[in-house]
C-alpha cells in the first residue's frame, strides 16, 4: 500500500492544501472589506463636502 515516506507526502499535501485554502479565504474576505471600507469612507466625504459647499 503506501510506504512510511509516501504518507509523510501525502499529509505535507493535505497541510499545504489547507494552508492555501484558509489563505485565499482570508484574502478574499479581507480585500472584500477593504474596498467596501474604502467606499464608504469616500462616500462620507462627498457627502461632508457638499454640505460644506452647501452651508458657505
Amino acid at each position: 500500500m503506501f510506504d512510511f515516506t509516501q504518507y509523510l507526502g501525502f499529509l505535507l499535501f493535505l497541510t499545504v492544501l489547507t494552508i492555501g485554502f484558509w489563505l485565499m479565504f482570508f484574502l478574499v474576505g479581507f480585500v472584500s472589506y477593504w474596498v467596501g471600507g474604502a467606499t464608504w469612507e469616500a462616500y462620507k466625504e462627498r457627502k461632508a463636502k457638499k454640505k460644506a459647499e452647501q452651508s458657505v
